[in-house]
């Protein structure tokens, strides 16, 4: 479990889009994986394991957040930093530019690009853990790419953004 952390760290803040959320949502999915220890089943994979738990208490946190209304963070928006160098801003507003396409997608997408595009998970695995069709996970990955796409492109007034990972296929 220990080795396999980070990844659902960064699993985490991509479905949260905020670091100290993504930990906590880490941190409980370890809690509670360590708690059920016994459900996992030997010769399965672990990792694939810890992203449906952690998926399923974001999916959790969604629908108490319906019902409270959403928090925000505002000591996080004041940390904002420049640095020098014209790479290194362009870089980030691009990555600011896509995190707040994610954020614009609905649930069922944004899970989706997470597991497929930051994780590298293959179509059949992100299937089991979201429990929906491989077919469901391509079409709606799909629509994903392609709305991300048109937002990135609308926010950045340019073309598609060399090396991305979003405009790639994974089976």
């Amino acid at each position: 479990m220990v080795r396999i952390l980070p990844r659902v760290q960064r699993f985490a803040y991509a479905l949260t889009g905020n670091l100290d959320q993504g930990d906590d949502l880490a941190q409980e999915a370890c809690a509670r994986a360590l708690a059920r220890i016994n459900q996992w089943q030997p010769g399965t994979r672990l990792d694939s394991w810890m992203f449906r738990i952690t998926h399923n208490i974001w999916l959790d946190r969604l629908r108490a957040s319906k019902v409270r209304g959403e928090v925000v963070d505002i000591a996080a928006m004041h940390n904002l930093s420049g640095v020098d160098g014209r790479d290194v801003m362009e870089h980030r507003q691009t990555l600011a530019t896509v995190m707040e396409g994610v954020e614009k997608l609905p649930p069922e997408q944004k899970v989706l690009i997470a597991l497929v595009c930051i994780e590298g998970l293959s179509y059949k695995d992100t299937a089991k853990i979201v429990d929906v069709p491989i077919g469901t996970v391509m079409s709606r990955l799909a629509r994903a790419r392609k709305a991300l796409h048109q937002l990135v492109n609308r926010e950045s007034g340019g073309g598609p953004i060399a090396g991305s990972p979003i405009a790639g296929s994974k089976g």
